[in-house]
């Protein structure tokens, strides 16, 4: 891949993440942090609240549905790596009890306005910890 198509899809995914936190923003969330990363174990695209619940939230965008859905490249191994920067967030802020929640937000890129879809509890409760 060439630093040009790279930079793109960084570009690209950085886009959908400000809609993504823009969208959460409107239904009442406040955003706590963006790209939280835990070393090489994983990423979070997104940290929100909601009065007391902490929601962790992975966004995936596609500007040409020719590959598939969004929804369709979060993949068991990339749900696993989320978990892991979840359990590490939790850990490094001293967070463990605090309810919370794992959120999917796919942005389709290919139609204008981009079309966002939220699943709310996409990857299962706490318990998957």
């Amino acid at each position: 891949m060439s630093k040009s198509s790279r930079a793109s899809r960084r570009r690209r995914g950085a886009d959908a993440e400000a809609l993504a936190a823009a969208y959460l923003q409107r239904q009442g969330y406040q955003i706590v942090a963006q790209n939280f990363r835990f070393g090489r174990f994983g990423e979070i695209d997104l940290i929100a609240s909601k009065g007391e619940l902490l929601v962790f939230v992975e966004v995936k965008a596609r500007r040409s549905l020719r590959f598939g859905l969004p929804e369709e490249h979060m993949t068991a191994r990339k749900r696993r790596a989320f978990l892991r920067a979840v359990k590490g967030y939790l850990l490094e802020h001293g967070l463990e009890g605090v309810p919370c929640r794992f959120d999917f937000i796919a942005v389709d890129l290919s139609t204008t306005p981009p079309q966002l879809r939220h699943y709310e509890a996409a990857f299962g409760s706490e318990e998957a910890l």
